[in-house]
């Protein structure tokens, strides 16, 4: 296992109570989503602010300088310090990011909640990604989702976030919401990274859209299958279909779209069709 940083334990409630007045007239007591500014400021240079519940701002910025590849070894990194009185997080590393400026001087602003912002040259070193040719079962799929029901406690108590899980299995390994979706796999990169754990014969799903920046990221982690209760868009297809993700879209229920990989599911649980009704002669 690598030599770990120092980190604060800085993460925050993900709920506001508050009171709202609904359709008819009446006071009622609810929760809202918290959102926070978090600036990064790496060896005192800022690069960028997220938008993030703060649950987990730690690993939150360990996955984002990971997913961005803007420190590729974790003990190049001496400590992340969160302090929410200032609304910003220290990065110190132990020498000086190589090729910085050029990393920095091209961004991307992504889709999603809150906007994402994904530095450098998003396809480049994507043809070196090799991810593991694996066999997903049908009733695997079904299983799965029948246990991520469980979840998604913030969305339920004050709505507003997305969800993200890294599951093994039918087992799921943890579970992370924020405001945006890419926080959330950053959040769960980080912890990936931060406890070494290897993406080879995982599943990683989300409540969010199939985009290009979802699908590269989940190949960063090294994880094969990406699965999601929504769509996916064009360059997420194309994308996934060049570096080998199975891309599974739609999945709520018993019903669920394969976009890209589809050879590789055993349906062995195929859901018996509904007959169409008979129309009564007249």
């Amino acid at each position: 296992m690598p030599k770990t940083p120092q980190l604060t334990n800085a993460g925050l409630d993900a709920s506001y109570a508050v009171n709202g007045v609904n359709e008819f007239g009446e006071t009622i007591a609810g929760h809202i989503a918290a959102e926070r500014a978090l600036t990064l400021y790496l060896d005192k240079r800022e690069i960028v602010t997220l938008m993030t519940l703060g649950t987990q701002p730690e690993l939150l910025v360990l996955g984002w300088l990971r997913n961005q590849r803007l420190v590729k070894k974790m003990e190049d990194i001496k400590a992340i310090q969160v302090d929410w009185e200032t609304e910003s997080v220290a990065i110190t590393t132990h020498k000086t990011i190589a090729e910085l400026d050029e990393k920095l001087s091209k961004k991307t602003v992504t889709t999603g909640c809150g906007q994402g912002t994904v530095y450098g040259d998003m396809m480049d070193g994507l043809d070196k990604l090799k991810l593991p040719k694996v066999t997903l079962k049908q009733s695997l799929i079904y299983d799965l989702l029948s246990n991520l029901n469980a979840h998604n406690e913030i969305y339920k108590k004050a709505g507003a976030v997305h969800g993200c899980a890294l599951c093994h299995g039918t087992e799921i390994l943890r579970f992370v919401e924020d405001v945006g979706r890419h926080n959330a796999v950053d959040a769960l990169a980080g912890y990936m990274w931060l406890h070494d754990i290897k993406g080879e014969d995982k599943i990683f799903y989300t409540t969010g859209r199939l985009t290009s920046e979802m699908v590269i990221k989940v190949a960063q982690m090294g994880i094969p299958v990406l699965l999601s209760r929504s769509g996916a868009t064009q360059m997420g297809y194309e994308i996934a279909q060049k570096i080998g993700v199975i891309l599974i879209s739609r999945a709520k229920g018993k019903h669920f779209l394969v976009y890209n990989g589809a050879e590789q599911i055993d349906f062995d649980a195929k859901p018996s069709k509904l007959k169409p009704s008979l129309k009564k002669a007249s």
